[in-house]
């Protein structure tokens, strides 16, 4: 896949990013070196390889999986505009 100018305008668009007219065919030719080192990573094996999450193997911390109630209860109604016994209260809308 090659990108050409126009192409490069339309992502310019729509990805919000304003581009001299000048610099488009700069910004072509860089899209095309991305999608070459794409199709590069596409010809590499990697049936069997394990996900990492470092490239230093290194164990994740974990922690009691417990359900609490984050002890937060006053402090977040506090700014409700309506907080009646310990919940927000809003106005009704269905009948």
């Amino acid at each position: 896949m090659s990108i050409d100018i126009d192409t490069a305008r339309r992502v310019a668009s729509l990805a919000r990013i304003r581009v001299e007219e000048d610099a488009l065919p700069e910004l072509a030719q860089d899209f095309n070196a991305v999608l070459g080192f794409i199709e590069q990573l596409t010809e590499v094996d990697v049936e069997g390889v394990e996900p990492m999450t470092s490239v230093t193997p290194q164990r994740l911390k974990r922690r009691v999986d417990e359900v609490t109630d984050g002890n937060q209860q006053a402090k977040i109604l506090k700014n409700a505009p309506d907080a009646r016994e310990g919940f927000f209260a809003v106005p009704k809308v269905v009948e």
